[in-house]
């Protein structure tokens, strides 16, 4: 879990493997071996390497990894920036890091935190790279994560509680499904405002295309909204005390 291995670094735990989308910290996950990727991995390449512990999360991670794993594992299910706290200090009591716990307070402090008053198209952490324009009656915000099929970020995931966070609540669609796939007969739709997240699906080499189809709406640092850890505390707490 990519988000998670920057903060147990960052927080002094000893990570000896690695996905390969682990990228950051980047000097020192250079040193660490690739076991695999978020949803498979290499377990005898694991047994050379002789973890105590193999932290999965729910969300990104399959079950099946989970259940063929032959050493102690911890599973987080981080679904929102109101239970993360909670979640990092289950993890913090089996790795005995302090540090770690003390971002999990962190979390806590900023969950308590009302969330923003929307405060206009501008204000959108982040957002470069503008597709067609920011004024409007704009009544719905989508997050969009993938193409072919555009799919899109439901409010009850912890993208969608930043989203909140930051203001959004009001234009966010209700949805059973965590991660709804659009009808693409219906993309885009002008009373909507996209905001094209720069992972998983690299959506910066296609803003020229995306305007010329007619969508509204920005590209946005998804480490921002969906990199839960000690990234996203670092940038969403920032942004939350210059706009309170």
């Amino acid at each position: 879990m990519p988000s998670l291995t920057e903060t147990l670094i960052d927080c002094g735990v000893e990570v000896v493997g690695r996905t390969r989308f682990c990228i950051h910290p980047k000097k020192k996950v250079a040193n660490i071996p690739i076991v695999g990727g978020t949803k498979e991995i290499n377990w005898e390449g694991c047994s050379e390497l002789k973890p105590d512990l193999v932290v999965f999360d729910k969300e990104e991670n399959t079950k099946e990894m989970a259940d063929f794993c032959p050493f102690p594992f911890h599973a987080t299910h981080i679904t929102s920036v109101q239970n993360i706290s909670a979640e990092i200090d289950k993890l913090a009591s089996l790795v005995f890091s302090a540090e770690l716990k003390n971002l999990g307070d962190q979390w806590k402090l900023l969950s308590d935190v009302p969330d923003l008053r929307f405060r206009g198209w501008n204000n959108i952490p982040t957002a470069s790279k503008e597709i067609g324009k920011k004024s409007g009656e704009f009544k719905k915000v989508e997050y969009i994560i993938w193409r072919n099929p555009w799919m899109a970020v439901g409010a009850q995931t912890f993208i969608g509680s930043v989203l909140r966070k930051i203001g959004f609540s009001e234009f966010l669609r209700v949805s059973d499904a965590k991660y709804p796939i659009l009808d693409s007969s219906q993309m885009p739709d002008l009373s909507t405002f996209y905001l094209f997240s720069s992972e998983p699906f690299p959506f910066e080499r296609y803003m020229g295309e995306l305007e010329e189809l007619g969508f509204n709406g920005a590209l946005v640092d998804g480490e921002f909204f969906s990199w839960f850890g000690r990234r996203s505390y670092l940038m969403l707490s920032e942004f939350v005390k210059k706009n309170s």
